[in-house]
């Protein structure tokens, strides 16, 4: 599956106002996923396929199916240590599997019937999940939420060494399209395409709560 782009403009009539989604690019057996690193460890995963070098296996990761969140999150790769923006290709089996292991960093009471019971779910499970608000280029909050996983322990190990279909350095194409960023320029603006991904198991949609695009949410 080659990674694809189009104009940021004809995206955004499609992509949902508001709600849970999970926008992602992805074809029948793989999905997309996107990080940023110091140049040290994102030129390693890039020339290994593999995470090494100054990686932490200590701390927890995060991982975003989401271009414009991973751009707001690393300021257009300007932020220290987040200067290499990757776009890391998963199998859709294990990205699903990390979905369906996923607990949410903040307490919901419509998942879990207590607090006691949630904070022992969230010690026990090496995945955490978070539902944060999706951002335009300019980096203004939308009412869409975006998620991110956060990978720790034996699962970090195996989705930075084993899981890695492909690692494609995605910098010059943000420093390209980072002059396009302001609102007078989005006729410009080139994004990764995206749309909004659902897991085939209905039980994991469940599970996320996710919101239901057929709706009339659909305005960009």
């Amino acid at each position: 599956m080659a990674f694809l782009t189009g104009p940021y403009l004809d995206q955004r009539p499609f992509w949902p106002k508001f709600g849970r989604h999970i926008l992602a690019q992805f074809d029948g057996e793989s999905i997309i996923v996107y990080q940023a690193y110091r140049p040290s460890i994102g030129q390693y995963a890039v020339a290994h396929g593999y995470f090494g070098g100054g990686f932490s296996y200590e701390r927890m990761n995060w991982i975003k199916t989401n271009f414009l969140w991973m751009m707001y999150r690393s300021g257009w790769g300007t932020k220290p240590g987040q200067e290499v923006t990757l776009a890391i290709r998963l199998t859709r089996s294990f990205f699903d599997s990390l979905l369906a292991q996923a607990v949410e960093s903040s307490f919901t009471p419509n998942q879990y019937a207590t607090h006691a019971e949630w904070k022992h779910a969230l010690a026990k499970s090496s995945v955490r999940m978070q539902w944060d608000p999706d951002h335009l280029p300019t980096g203004s909050a939308l009412l869409r939420r975006a998620l991110q996983l956060g990978l720790r322990g034996r699962l970090l190990k195996d989705y930075a060494r084993n899981q890695v279909l492909e690692i494609i350095d995605l910098s010059t194409f943000v420093a390209e399209q980072r002059a396009n960023i302001s609102s007078e320029q989005h006729a410009r603006l080139i994004t990764p395409i995206e749309c909004v991904y659902l897991p085939d198991d209905p039980a994991i949609r469940l599970r996320l709560m996710l919101d239901d695009t057929n709706q009339n949410n659909i305005a960009g």
